[in-house]
């Protein structure tokens, strides 16, 4: 009976909330209709939040790197990707994008709701990455960003009521607003991503990386390299967010033939 008295206003909210894609197809083609439970201001605003108190931590520790070559060429190369995204979301050029360096021995990068970029340098000099390969990165995270993956996956938290409606209401209290936050990061920056998602952000940050001028073979190369990564007792962090599969590769080989004349298209301007 509870599941039954719950379910009747979920099915009420998926029908008002409708299926839309939360970007345009691009030469990709990425199509997924997606049902959206909770307001992108809402997410947005807990990732600020978590994006914040990382910032914070970072700063305390002394690891935060705001300047200097290699704050300097990751900005570079977030510029030029920037300079693409609205051939997937026209109000994207209007995030307030932010680039967060840490110097730590990490193997990972996040991009959080609304553009909030976060690079580890571990990811970068561990794998001695070209250029090519951290804007296969770069392009993959804003490509989750750009399709609101995690406001997908905290909606779906809020169906599964792992996350209540008297949460979201209380969020005018500032420490309710922190806890809050702490909550949402579990599904923007920890649980795995979905296979499905996986594939989407592959894709998206294909196109971005080749028309932005970045070689998109270096996805290959990149994903060789953190396979390598993964042979240790500790895998790589980035494997814990976004799942490997024996497909994975030849999956991207696939899409090749659709973006290379886009990276084609680009170096010759």
């Amino acid at each position: 009976m509870t599941s039954r008295i719950f379910l009747a206003p979920l099915a009420a909210a998926i029908l008002l909330s409708g299926c839309a894609s939360t970007t345009k197809p691009g030469a990709v083609g990425v199509t997924r209709q997606q049902v959206m439970l909770v307001s992108s201001a809402t997410v947005e605003r807990m990732a600020l939040t978590s994006y914040a108190q990382q910032a914070q931590q970072a700063k305390a520790q002394d690891r935060l790197i705001t300047s200097g070559p290699e704050y300097d060429r990751l900005l570079r190369i977030a510029d030029r990707l920037k300079g693409q995204v609205g051939v997937f979301r026209e109000d994207t050029r209007q995030w307030k994008w932010q680039l967060m360096l840490i110097d730590s021995p990490l193997l990972n990068a996040t991009c959080a709701p609304g553009g909030k970029v976060t690079f580890y340098t571990g990811i970068v000099r561990r794998l001695k990455l070209t250029d090519d390969e951290i804007a296969a990165i770069m392009g993959h995270e804003f490509a989750h960003a750009l399709r609101e993956h995690g406001r997908e996956r905290v909606s779906q938290a809020v169906a599964q009521q792992a996350i209540t409606a008297g949460a979201l209401a209380a969020t005018q209290n500032s420490q309710a607003q922190v806890a809050l936050a702490n909550q949402f990061a579990q599904y923007l920056f920890v649980l795995p991503n979905s296979r499905q998602n996986e594939s989407e952000a592959d894709s998206i940050g294909l196109e971005l990386a080749a028309r932005a001028g970045y070689d998109p073979r270096a996805a290959i190369s990149l994903w060789q390299k953190m396979a390598a990564a993964a042979d240790g007792k500790s895998p790589p962090e980035f494997f814990s967010t976004h799942p490997a599969s024996a497909t994975r590769i030849s999956e991207i080989s696939a899409m090749l033939p659709t973006v290379l004349p886009l990276y084609e298209a680009a170096s010759r301007h």
